[in-house]
């Protein structure tokens, strides 16, 4: 939930208005603040309404104002938190010197670069990540779209300046689309009026939005399919959150970069002081049951700073857990190694080229990051988390898979696919041949962290049509369609062993339960079925386009059994 659901309710009783489409300009353009120095004294630190920036609430001593006994007081630091989601009044207040910070996702960090970068003082420096979004934000779209590739052609808002720019132009380039495929409208705010994505999804003009979790749950009647009743959209559904693109926003804090070369002990302790935090409330969320006394005081300060209502507990524990925070590993790992495909440099670039692509900076100046020495960091911090927010049952994901196969709808929540073909007579796969692909896989896997990649191997029906053309009985041609079945699966097992095997080589750990391998044998030939049989190849070519393997990448949501907690 990137904001409260007690808003959606305010959404609910609205009834529906034309919606005031805007065109938004780039951000200096749009902020007109003069440049002034950092004031002194007690700080403002923004904050928005996140999960994440509950750890920031908690080392303020769980108040608005830095409690004596506050993590942030004990590392000499003083702030007010400043709650604003709206982030053209934050850049006000950023290059104003009210505040030496930037609170924001990585694509809004570069819709501002052009702006921040006009003054050497104000160019932003990345300094912390707080978290990747793992199921807070979501794409709703109407019926006619199955897949990511069905959006071609279709008409999709979004909130301007707001998290989701990365999303979009993620998503539509691992579809192989860029934005000029897409028809694109602009809302003022993220929820809650007539003029968000949610407001817009219900005209007629629309064919998906990109919203947050409440407004997605309210549009599709909970999370199936919209009914068209209460506040739904007929035929409605969610074709993708971050809880399966679980590697696509990040939420960072950045510093002007005057004030760190001014100040650096400082923000060297904002950013340690974070850390624990971070470790802290991560500690006292896992042992909630035995520390309830202070897990209900930090739940009752996040729901006051950040949902204006102190008893509004139950959304605040929503909005945690949409946010996978980042921990002491996760923000080492972004900034520091070489071997995390979703780190730092590589987030910063895919972002810039996609804000570039939507004429919303020019990329003229690139993000840049400070380079913290993580071991001094660590002081202080217990027990050093994981990041990986999910895990996947292996037997409950390949019922999942082995009923979509029996059903024939493998299909259906699939999100993207793509094939390699290989020789007759092949059983070997290696990453010289295949390392494209494999290198492909790879990346979808660490950016869908929440998806199934299925492996399906198919085999070419030429040897069954033969022994049916002699006029062999029933079973020898049972015999020999599950051959082919075996054959098949025996080939996906060693493109998926294969993909393993040339990510430790790089030095990357892939999840194995995410990979499924499924054996098709000749059931789907890419000949086509004509009757009840395969039909016959007629060129060498259509031969050997049976002889395949199809990554498959899918969204699992729906089935529950599927994830299980660390």
């Amino acid at each position: 939930m990137r904001l409260l659901s007690v808003m959606l309710m305010a959404l609910v009783c609205v009834p529906v208005f034309a919606v005031d489409y805007i065109q938004p300009k780039p951000l200096q353009e749009v902020v007109k603040t003069p440049v002034a120095t950092v004031k002194s004294g007690q700080q403002q630190l923004p904050i928005i309404s996140w999960g994440a920036d509950m750890a920031t609430i908690y080392a303020n001593g769980n108040s608005q104002k830095s409690t004596p006994q506050s993590l942030f007081a004990a590392a000499g630091l003083d702030f007010n938190l400043a709650r604003e989601d709206v982030f053209a009044t934050q850049l006000s207040n950023y290059l104003s010197g009210q505040t030496p910070y930037l609170r924001g996702t990585m694509g809004m960090l570069n819709m501002a670069a052009d702006l921040l970068n006009k003054d050497t003082r104000t160019k932003p420096v990345v300094i912390f990540k707080l978290s990747d979004s793992a199921g807070g934000d979501a794409l709703v779209v109407k019926d006619s779209i199955r897949t990511v590739a069905d959006l071609k052609g279709k008409t999709i808002v979004l909130q301007a300046y707001g998290p989701h720019v990365d999303y979009l132009t993620r998503i539509l380039q691992d579809a192989g689309m860029s934005v000029k495929d897409v028809n694109l409208r602009w809302v003022a705010d993220l929820t809650g009026t007539n003029n968000s994505p949610a407001a817009a999804l219900r005209t007629k003009e629309i064919d998906a939005a990109f919203v947050i979790t409440p407004d997605a749950l309210a549009l599709t009647s909970n999370g199936a399919v919209g009914t068209g009743s209460e506040d739904s959209v007929k035929g409605a559904r969610i074709l993708l959150s971050t809880k399966t693109a679980n590697k696509v926003i990040v939420d960072v804090y950045a510093v002007r970069s005057d004030y760190l070369q001014q100040q650096p002990a400082q923000v060297q302790a904002f950013v340690g002081t974070l850390l624990k935090a971070q470790e802290q409330v991560a500690t006292l969320v896992a042992q909630r049951n035995q520390q309830k006394q202070d897990y209900n005081s930090f739940l009752r300060a996040s729901a006051r700073l950040l949902l204006d209502a102190e008893t509004a507990t139950a959304d605040a524990e929503g909005l945690y857990q949409d946010a996978a925070l980042a921990l002491f590993n996760g923000n080492k790992a972004f900034f520091s190694s070489s071997n995390d495909l979703r780190r730092f440099s590589v987030i910063a670039e895919e972002s810039l080229a996609g804000v570039k692509a939507l004429q919303m900076a020019t990329g003229a100046m690139s993000l840049t990051a400070n380079n913290w020495n993580y071991e001094l960091l660590r002081t202080g911090i217990g027990a050093v988390k994981s990041v990986e927010s999910v895990r996947f049952n292996e037997n409950a994901a390949a019922a999942v898979v082995s009923r979509k196969q029996q059903q024939g709808s493998l299909a259906e929540g699939e999100l993207y696919s793509f094939e390699v073909y290989f020789a007759p007579n092949q059983n070997a796969f290696s990453a010289d041949l295949y390392k494209e692909a494999f290198d492909k896989v790879i990346n979808l896997a660490s950016t869908y962290g929440g998806a199934l990649i299925t492996v399906e191997g198919h085999t070419d029906p030429m040897g069954y049509l033969r022994q049916k053309k002699a006029d062999e009985n029933a079973l020898v041609l049972g015999r020999v369609k599950q051959s082919a079945k075996n054959l098949s699966f025996s080939r996906a097992q060693s493109v998926r062993s294969e993909i393993i095997a040339y990510a430790n080589t790089k030095g990357l750990a892939l999840d194995s339960s995410q990979f499924v391998t499924v054996g098709h044998g000749i059931a789907l030939p890419k000949t086509g079925i004509c009757g009840d049989e395969p039909c016959a190849p007629k060129t060498e070519q259509e031969w050997r386009s049976n002889m395949r393997v199809v990554f498959r990448i899918i969204q699992v949501e729906a089935e529950a059994d599927v994830f299980k907690p660390l």
